[in-house]
This record gives structure tokens, C-alpha cells and sequence, in this order.
């Protein structure tokens, strides 16, 4: 009797292993879900061949959370990680990342801080062996079907922002020392194409930076964004209409929690209501899922 029961528990099991690995096959979809993380940032992107990739991992373990709910329970494997800047509410939550997932590839600028969020970072990434990768204005990070191009920062510009004898742009590093104050400025943005789908991944690069940007020819890759992933969590100065001008997204991102600095700024949200049908943002939604086929306009879950 004890072996009938086992056995047919086993097969129970085993059916709900099989039904979860086929519906996790490869759909032929983009999926790029906006996790809700609270005050902070943190975006996973699985791939249309399967491959997994996160941006930022927002100020706590919350991120294993969202994590948990859209990749599979059996998939310990992150292909890319992405730090868009060294500040806390973008990097802490990778640090529980890294103790959980076998990342493959971590991609940051080299720029860091002395902080013990940053540095535990550091050491964890050293420690489990995982191939650093820098990037700049016009490389690529490609996938099968999926480009994505850094926006900034620009070599030249930052390395003329990095302390002698800190780092070697042509090499890859973290934690270069850098005497400018705000860390905001050094934020990795992308251009993410799939198809017909764009979508603009802005970390926290606020006005300064994208009147920089709007001087680089590769802006000039970009037509109009399907989405925008407002940086800064929406702050007063987190947007250059001049800069909404140019990118025309459809669909714009708001990643923020509960704050006492007023995000996202009645400022901000009214310039986005001038170029922007739909404005949605992860303290009112949850977690905000985009699914792209890479031809019609993408399905928006929450």
C-alpha cells in the first residue's frame, strides 16, 4: 500500500515538474517586467530564446520576490546582470541575487562608491568568480533576437571623470574612484529592440544627462519608444521635454514606492502627459509585465 501511495505521489510530482518546464519553454516573446520594489529599481527581461537577464536590484531582497513569481522555481540561472549605477536603492537587492542565482555575467560602468552596500557588491561578485563586463555609448549587449544598446555613458566623458590611475576604459572593472558628486550622471541606459518594439531603460539619467545624449549619433538608432522607463523614479528633474521630443514613447514606467521626496513630481507627470498615452507606476500596480511579440503593440499585465 505504502508503495502504491509513494509511487503515485511520485508521478504526481513529477506531472506538475513536467507542466511547469513546458510552460516555461521559449514563447518567441519579449517579457520585461517592472518589479515593485518599493523606492528603488529593478527590471528582469526574459528573453525570447529563455535567456534571463535583471537590471538593478532594488534596495532590499524584494527583487527575489518578483524573482520568484516569474521565472521558473527551478531556474537558479541569470544570464546578464546589470547595475545601471552604484546607489543603494539599485544595487542592494543584488546582493541576495548573487547569493541565490548563478550569474553568468554582471555589466556595470566601472565607477563606484566606498559605501558597504557597493563593496559587499564587490566582494560578492569577486568571490563567486563572475565575469565583469564594462560598457559604453554605442557597444551592444546582444541576444538571439533581442539588441540592446548602451545610450551611455560615453567613454571619453566618463573617463575623464575617473581619479588617475583608477581604471583603464579598455579593460573592466569596478569600483573606480570618481570625484563627481552625483552618481546619477554615470547611469548605464539602453535602447532595448526586439522587432518592431523599443523600449528605453533610463536607470536614473536625469536632465544632464540626456542633453548629452541627445548630442551622441546614437540616438539616431532610436525611432519612436514603445515604452520608457522614466529614470529617477520620476523626480522633478528626471525628464528634458526636449529629450520626450525626440524618443515619443507610448508607454511610460514609473518604479517608485512609498517617499517623502514627492516622486514621481507633479512636474514630471505633467510633461509625460503631453507625449505619453499611458502612464503606469509600481506603487499602484505591482509588478508592470510588458509582452512583445516584436510586431504588435505589446501586451501590458499586472
Amino acid at each position: 500500500m505504502n508503495l502504491r501511495k509513494n509511487f503515485l505521489i511520485g508521478a504526481f510530482l513529477g506531472l506538475i515538474l513536467l507542466l511547469a518546464a513546458i510552460v516555461s519553454l521559449p514563447d518567441g516573446r519579449l517579457h520585461l517586467v517592472f518589479c515593485d520594489v518599493g523606492q528603488g529599481d529593478a527590471a528582469y527581461i526574459k528573453m525570447p530564446d529563455n535567456q534571463d537577464v535583471l537590471i538593478d536590484g532594488g534596495p532590499d531582497n524584494k527583487v527575489l520576490s518578483c524573482l520568484g513569481r516569474h521565472m521558473p522555481f527551478y531556474d537558479r540561472t541569470i544570464d546578464v546582470v546589470i547595475l545601471t549605477h552604484p546607489q543603494e536603492d539599485h544595487l542592494k537587492g543584488l546582493v541576495s541575487v548573487l547569493e541565490r542565482y548563478n550569474v553568468k555575467y554582471f555589466v556595470s560602468s566601472p565607477v563606484g562608491n566606498q559605501t558597504e552596500g557597493y563593496q559587499k557588491l564587490k566582494k560578492i561578485v569577486e568571490e563567486r568568480g563572475v565575469l565583469v563586463k564594462n560598457i559604453y555609448a554605442g557597444q551592444e549587449v546582444d541576444f538571439s533576437q533581442v539588441k540592446m544598446l548602451a545610450l551611455w555613458p560615453e567613454k571619453d566623458w566618463l573617463a575623464a571623470r575617473i581619479e588617475p590611475g583608477e581604471a583603464n576604459t579598455s579593460s573592466s572593472v569596478l569600483g573606480a574612484k570618481t570625484s563627481q558628486t552625483d552618481l546619477n550622471d554615470f547611469s548605464l541606459v539602453f535602447n532595448l529592440e526586439y522587432g518592431s518594439f523599443q523600449g528605453l531603460l533610463m536607470g536614473d539619467a536625469g536632465q544632464k544627462t540626456q542633453e548629452e545624449i541627445l548630442r551622441l549619433p546614437f540616438l539616431a538608432a532610436i525611432s519612436q519608444a514603445t515604452i520608457l522607463k522614466v529614470p529617477h523614479h520620476g523626480s522633478k528633474t528626471s525628464l528634458l521635454p526636449e529629450f520626450l521630443e525626440k524618443i515619443k514613447p507610448k508607454l511610460a514606467i514609473i518604479s517608485v514606492g512609498k517617499n517623502s521626496y514627492g516622486h514621481p513630481s507633479p512636474q514630471t507627470l505633467e510633461k509625460l502627459n503631453h507625449f505619453v498615452s499611458q502612464i503606469l507606476q509600481t506603487d499602484q500596480k505591482g509588478d508592470i509585465e510588458v509582452v512583445s511579440d516584436g510586431q504588435a503593440l505589446p501586451l501590458v499585465k499586472f
